[in-house]
């Protein structure tokens, strides 16, 4: 572990306590695991703390840990993980925290911490249906308003549950079955008259 990574695990250690559920050192950046009730603060104080002093928050994104591991995974199903810059002391961390129910997974909304987060927060309810009580404008983001379901869940189906086109008789945009036929695709090779032929390359 390099010195800068040596100093910023002391200061978390030191600043945040027992509120870290576990510290993990991999590919050069720390993860730390946090609580979800203990969440708002630990980000409020790795924001304003002048020996950790995280600036910036530069993403925040959902995870489906349901077949992590090769389906070996024990822990709980969906989390939060953000990344988190410090212009200051130039050095990163990865905070992840798990939603504690996996039928409905309810993670604290840091918008009032970051607003950076706003969209990130809309995008990981969006395709993972983690909901952000506090957010003030959690709604869809990418897929449609009409979309059922949220598609990064890994029980999601491939072909989805519903497909939109535009039916001309209603002048509208419908919403109908999926109606996907099942096929054999069979690769076509294209080659040049001359490959391989090595006496006239």
């Amino acid at each position: 572990m390099s010195a800068k990574l040596e100093m910023l695990s002391q200061n978390l250690q030191k600043h945040l306590g027992d509120r870290i559920g576990s510290l993990q050192l991999a590919l050069g950046e720390i993860t730390i695991d946090v609580d979800v009730a203990d969440y708002p603060g630990v980000m409020t104080m790795l924001r304003d703390e002048p020996e950790l002093r995280f600036e910036e928050l530069m993403d925040l994104c959902g995870v489906d840990y349901s077949t992590y591991g090769n389906g070996e995974w024990a822990g709980k199903r969906f989390a939060a993980v953000s990344h988190l810059i410090s212009v200051t002391h130039n050095w990163r961390v990865r905070v992840r925290c798990f939603a504690p129910d996996d039928d409905f997974p309810s993670i604290p909304s840091i918008v009032s911490i970051w607003n950076s987060v706003n969209w990130f927060e809309r995008e990981a309810f969006d395709l993972y249906g983690i909901v952000f009580p506090g957010h003030a404008d959690l709604r869809r983001i990418l897929t449609d308003y009409g979309f059922i379901g949220h598609p990064f869940r890994k029980d999601f189906p491939i072909s989805g549950y519903v497909e939109m086109r535009y039916d001309p008789d209603q002048k509208r945009v419908i919403y109908q079955p999926v109606s996907i036929e099942p096929r054999e695709v069979t690769p076509r090779i294209v080659r040049e008259e001359s490959y391989g032929d090595v006496e006239n390359a």
